[in-house]
């Protein structure tokens, strides 16, 4: 059996998702009472925010590559970063890795392609909504995707790091978010949500419309990691 390697911690609610939905689905898939094999390295993410915020890219990176080779060190036979935001420097991981790395940009931007999908509302932290990071792929693979006002990025980032990331899952802030999903689709004309967020399921997975599918980037990479196992 193959080892998963995964950085957690980016923040705990999320690595705890990611570990209850590995376990689930590898079992859905194998159903012979066995269970995955998983290394989890949770790291601090308060020294990542840090980073993110004065713009060290070179200092996270770093970190980030360190912690990838103790996943290597302890077995893993691939790895993941259990978050959105970190994919900033995710090519920058990648090449330096000694395993291979899933992105989580990669596999939401197939499943778009798979569901027909071509303008896509981004969700998940500033450092994401305003990178290119997700852009630029989506972009490429004919998906364009459109982010909030900037009143609403800053309102989305502030309960996303005050309330979601401790694990606080607040009725109103769902349907706050939930009313920033309808403005968008009636004045951008959005076909679809991107979760770009791994607490972000965690608030909005049971508020979804099924006339405007919700991309959960967790539930993607979840799946594509056991496909990775099971290989």
């Amino acid at each position: 059996m193959k080892t998963a390697g995964i950085i957690g911690g980016i923040g705990p609610e999320a690595t705890l998702d990611y570990y209850r939905s590995i376990v689930e689905l590898y079992r859905e898939r194998v159903r012979d009472d066995t269970y995955p094999s998983l290394v989890i390295d949770c790291v601090d993410l308060s020294k990542l925010v840090a980073w993110l915020g004065a713009g060290r890219l070179d200092e996270l990176t770093a970190f980030l590559n360190a912690e990838i080779r103790k996943l290597a060190a302890a077995g893993a036979d691939f790895g993941l970063l259990a978050a959105n935001t970190p994919h900033l420097v995710f090519d920058e991981l990648a090449a330096a890795s000694p395993i291979p790395l899933i992105s989580i940009v990669e596999v939401a931007c197939r499943a778009a392609r798979a569901r027909g999908l071509e303008r896509l509302a981004l969700l998940g932290t500033r450092f994401t909504m305003q990178g290119r990071f997700y852009a630029d792929p989506f972009r490429a693979a004919g998906v364009e995707l459109v982010v909030p006002s900037a009143a609403e990025q800053v309102f989305l980032h502030d309960k996303y790091m005050s309330e979601l990331v401790p694990g606080v899952f607040l009725p109103e802030t769902r349907q706050a978010f939930v009313a920033i999903v309808e403005r968008l689709r009636n004045e951008e004309r959005i076909d679809g949500v991107v979760l770009a967020g791994t607490e972000l399921p965690l608030l909005l997975r049971e508020a979804e419309d099924p006339s405007l599918p919700f991309l959960d980037t967790t539930r993607l990479h979840v799946e594509s990691v056991v496909e990775r196992l099971l290989s």
